[in-house]
């Protein structure tokens, strides 16, 4: 049976229609100057930290390898700026904890060339060359979860891959990298698809997009190569579209096990704003030393998407993008429904970090927004719910304490903490924050 007989169907069941807020679609990628100082985190990836190989006070080029990948399940790091590096030492992380990094002093005159790198001609190399040649740029995925490429490429061998699915749906609020990426990065994203589908053996791609992005849809459908192994389709416009499991239901009409990975129904799933960095960086054989970042919100004076060096400091993002000099700021990276608050501004943009967003926290917390409420058992968590979970269950038990029967009896572990059932909830619960300390607890549990 012809697999693309299925892309009829476009969408999943459930979910949520947050408003979009994305103000900054229309705007063209803007180029964000270097900081006098760049703070580059070892750990920017799920995986082993990258391992230094330049030590304090040696001199770097924007584009050189300053620290390498530790095993498969790690990748490198490159200088993002011309300067000499001043220190290997902890420094604040959005995770939280202090982390190990390379601070480096920008030279003032660096340039934003890429002065580092070898080019390849990519099409000699065979599907493992390739998956090396993905894990020498640094990459990862560039849609948030900043899961190693080269890892995601990577496949058993005993199972044969019909699709690679493209995720340009861009569902979070507000975020409009992916789309401008797009956009601008065209050529370069189908590029990367081809090396994507050769990694993995696949003759087909398709790339889904939400319909709220016909522009975009249009640019690629203007460039799609004539013998159908490429598409492009337009999936309805719903959070969480672009999460794995969705995007693959929606594009493909395909369900992927409880527990499982997409590979074992034949698909793997990459970002579209990292297969056109990919695109750019293979040929090149150069590492990833910049990112494109959605910076608005209520409290940015010149929102749009910017390309920012990696381990630009969060303060210096906000003062070019004309941060409002308001008391009380909330500031996310991300999108809002699945982002992270952070507390300092001395925290760096890393590889994982697609959009920054700034409130008034005033108006957050006018919304009543602080407050829960007891459950009043309205279900309306469990019809939102993307994967058919009963998160008021879970939200009794984790506030029970009860662990172990929220991921025997409940399947916690299929919750991929998208954030629909708080969204939902009329007594403002915690669910998701629920969820994560119940799975942290779990894991201790199990190490």
């Amino acid at each position: 049976m012809n697999i693309f007989s299925f892309i009829k169907r476009k969408t999943f069941a459930r979910g949520v229609h947050p408003a979009g807020n994305k103000s900054t679609a229309g705007m063209p990628i803007r180029r964000l100057p270097f900081a006098p100082r760049m703070t580059l985190p070892l750990a920017q990836h799920i995986g082993k930290p990258a391992v230094p190989t330049v030590s304090a006070g040696q001199e770097v080029v924007r584009g050189q390898l300053i620290a390498r990948a530790d095993g498969f399940m790690s990748v490198p790091l490159h200088a993002s700026v011309d300067g000499v590096v001043e220190a290997i030492e902890l420094r604040p992380s959005a995770r939280g904890p202090w982390a190990e990094s390379i601070v480096i002093r920008t030279y003032e005159a660096s340039t934003q060339a890429v002065r580092w790198g070898q080019p390849r001609d990519m099409d000699t190399l065979a599907p493992e060359e390739i998956i090396r040649a993905v894990q020498a740029t640094g990459m990862v995925g560039l849609g948030g979860a900043a899961f190693p490429s080269h890892v995601k490429l990577t496949v058993p061998k005993d199972r044969p891959i019909h699709t690679l699915v493209v995720n340009g749906c861009e569902c979070e609020p507000y975020l409009t990298c992916d789309h401008r990426m797009m956009m601008e990065m065209t050529d370069a994203m189908l590029t990367g698809i081809r090396y994507a589908m050769r990694a993995v053996g696949t003759p087909r791609a398709v790339i889904g997009v939400e319909d709220n992005k016909p522009d975009a849809v249009e640019a690629i459908r203007a460039k799609l190569p004539a013998d159908g192994s490429i598409a492009v389709v337009a999936v309805e416009t719903k959070y969480p579209q672009g999460a794995e499991k969705m995007l693959i239901k929606s594009a493909l009409g395909l369900d992927v096990p409880a527990g499982g990975l997409p590979s074992q129904i034949g698909v793997v799933v990459n970002n579209v704003g990292t297969l056109a960095m990919l695109g750019r960086l293979l040929p090149a054989g150069q590492g990833l030393t910049e990112r494109v970042v959605t910076v608005t919100g209520p409290g940015i004076d010149r929102p749009g998407d910017y390309w920012v060096p990696i381990g630009t400091p969060m303060r210096h993002v906000l003062e070019w993008a004309g941060a409002k000099a308001v008391t009380e700021r909330e500031i996310i990276l991300g999108g809002p429904m699945m982002g992270q608050a952070v507390a300092s501004l001395d925290v760096p943009v890393t590889k994982g970090v697609s959009g920054i967003l700034v409130f008034d926290r005033r108006d957050i917390e006018a919304e009543d927004q602080r407050r829960a409420y007891p459950c009043i058992k309205c279900g309306e968590c469990v019809n939102a719910c993307p994967m058919g979970l009963n998160p008021s269950m879970l939200g009794m038990l984790a506030a029970s304490r009860e662990y172990d029967s929220m991921a025997a009896s409940y399947h916690l572990g299929d919750c991929f903490e998208c954030g629909c059932c708080t969204y939902v909830c009329p007594s403002h619960i915690p669910l998701v924050q629920q969820f994560r300390v119940a799975k942290g607890i779990l894991r201790e549990k199990a190490a």
